[in-house]
């Protein structure tokens, strides 16, 4: 038995039949080419698949894809892009905190979940945030000061308003 299911993933509307054992995962990877959902362990373990379920982290793995209809999706591939980066990517990149990059979808999107809610987390914060990621490269230093980058970056853009100069001339 086969089963439509209607999500929007990005921002953009997605359909699909689909078999009711199929995982989020193989739904964004194999069905819809968004291959920057990595498939690591296939058990939860890793964080790879990390994807961001109506604003919160989730290993893509886990969830029977039927589980998310209606809901929002967001993947690496709608974080942001090559001539406008999401905060996050460019402090990751500034902080050279990853390598191999196998982990960083899922340490980039656990990381916009996190600033979602708090967007000036403590070193533990952001360590609790990431303890379902797993980087078997970097270690986690870099990571974090990465995710305390884009914080700083993040309110910079969301800093004051512009003074009116002419404002200061009364």
């Amino acid at each position: 038995m086969k089963a439509w299911i209607q999500l929007r993933v990005n921002g953009e509307p997605k359909e699909a039949i689909i078999s009711p054992e199929t995982t989020l995962l193989d739904l964004l990877r194999d069905t819809w080419g968004l291959t920057g959902t990595k498939k690591g362990c296939d058990e939860g373990d890793c964080g790879a698949c990390t994807v961001l379920l109506d604003g919160k982290p989730v290993n893509a793995c886990l969830v029977l894809a039927i589980r998310a209809q209606g809901q929002e999706v967001m993947t690496i591939e709608g974080l942001g892009t090559v001539d406008e980066p999401h905060p996050l990517q460019a402090s990751f990149v500034e902080e050279a905190a990853l390598q191999c990059g196998f982990c960083g979808p899922g340490m980039l999107l656990s990381s916009k979940a996190l600033l979602e809610v708090n967007p000036a987390p403590t070193e533990m914060e952001i360590n609790r945030a990431l303890s379902g990621n797993l980087c078997r490269c970097t270690g986690y230093t870099k990571i974090v000061r990465a995710v305390q980058g884009a914080s700083q970056k993040i309110k910079a853009q969301q800093g004051s308003p512009e003074k009116d100069p002419e404002s200061d001339a009364k």
